[in-house]
């Protein structure tokens, strides 16, 4: 069991072996749920973006196009939730 402080501000910060646990990486969301005894059960936030969204956000007004290796390196960082 890992023990976690609150804040003064109410926070709470997920040591390194719970962001393991949940395969999440600084910058991705997570998600509680609130259970009746007073618990919380913490999960990664499901992905709610979809190709059609992402189709191109790569596209910049005034830069030069991308290559298909620059392409598929973004495509892999976004939905493995790297920014």
């Amino acid at each position: 069991m890992t023990t976690l402080t609150i804040t003064a501000k109410g926070q709470i910060t997920l040591k390194r072996e719970l962001l393991r646990h949940l395969n999440v990486v600084p910058g991705q969301k997570v998600e509680a749920d609130k259970l009746p005894d007073g618990r919380l059960v913490v999960r990664p936030a499901t992905q709610t973006g979809s190709i059609a969204a992402f189709s191109g956000s790569l596209a910049k007004k005034g830069t030069p196009r991308l290559t298909i290796k620059q392409i598929n390196k973004a495509i892999a960082d976004g939905w493995a939730g790297i920014r």
